[in-house]
């Protein structure tokens, strides 16, 4: 399949520039009140905090830094924050990997006004690669979860892409927008989380990317759930897992998937699902790889 159109295509309706600043303080405050004092080390100090999670005082004590500094931080009014400062801090915050760089992101971006949208591309060696890979499910996605190009078995199992209109080939709209997608999920939750935490990745490599704030605005218009995982401030980057699925042609059926970042261009990303050979999940392949042909012959007949 072709990478999809371009991203002058995707649907206007605004959405508020992201401050990387403001970002970077609700970061900070989201995570320090998810850490539990004895999680650090420290004493509790009796049962009743009125603050979830650590004082401010206390994680300016375990990154070593200024109360005033770190208010500083929290309110969007630091400047030129140092690499041992963003380290002091993952480490007193437990962050991972993908919230240690998100937060490097954050204290690294200022606003340098909205550039022009950018057309995604997608080599032609990588969409040839694609359709060889017979039998298990590949797509490439890019900046803002956008889907760039497929196999016909990742149509056959997520969903005839090249039926929607361009800018409905997204992750995120696919998921918080559209009920066959919903159902298509075990763990509806999960996947949700894990869209809504690699938009925040984004949001933190590049605020000023004008197509992430009309779809970070769009989504928070239309789905409660939405907006409700957006304000938690989660970060998340998946190389690797299992996705559990319910097919509504051949049932329930778990694949685990790999992905790689492409090194010519790190905004791209390929995605390969595959089955335990032997198992019922590759059967379920099997048969979905057959109806995808059939149903690819009929559609070339019938044009």
């Amino acid at each position: 399949m072709d990478d999809r159109s371009g991203a002058e295509e995707t649907e206007s309706g605004g959405g508020r520039p992201i401050d990387p600043r403001a970002e970077l303080g609700e970061f900070l405050r989201s995570r320090r009140a998810r850490l539990k004092p004895e999680d650090a080390g420290l004493p509790a100090f009796g049962r009743h905090r009125r603050v979830p999670g650590l004082r401010r005082e206390e994680l300016a004590q375990l990154a070593g830094v200024s109360v005033a500094y770190l208010t500083r931080l929290e309110q969007g009014r630091g400047h030129n924050v140092s690499a041992e400062v963003i380290d002091a801090l993952a480490r007193a915050l437990r962050l991972t990997d993908a919230e240690h760089r998100h937060l490097a992101h954050l204290a690294a971006r200022r606003h340098r006004g909205r550039r022009p949208p950018q057309r995604p591309h997608v080599r032609a060696g990588l969409r040839e690669m694609l359709a060889c890979l017979q039998g298990v499910p590949a797509y490439v996605t890019g900046r803002c979860s956008d889907i760039l190009a497929w196999n016909p078995m990742a149509a056959a199992l997520f969903g005839d892409w090249d039926r929607l209109p361009p800018h409905e080939r997204n992750w995120a709209r696919l998921v918080f927008l559209r009920p066959d997608h919903r159902r298509l999920f075990v763990d509806w939750e999960s996947k949700a989380a894990d869209v809504v935490g690699a938009l925040r990745l984004d949001a933190g490599r590049d605020p000023d990317d004008p197509r992430l704030s009309a779809l970070v605005g769009e989504l928070s218009v239309k789905s409660e759930e939405f907006r409700r995982l957006w304000a938690r401030h989660d970060v998340k980057e998946k190389s690797h897992g299992t996705q559990r699925l319910h097919h509504p042609l051949v049932g329930d059926l778990t694949l685990s998937f790999e992905s790689f970042w492409l090194p010519d261009d790190p905004e791209q990303c390929l995605t390969v699902y595959h089955a335990r050979p032997g198992s019922t999940a590759a059967e379920s392949l099997r048969s979905l790889t057959e109806r995808g042909v059939n149903a690819l012959t009929d559609r070339a007949a019938a044009t």
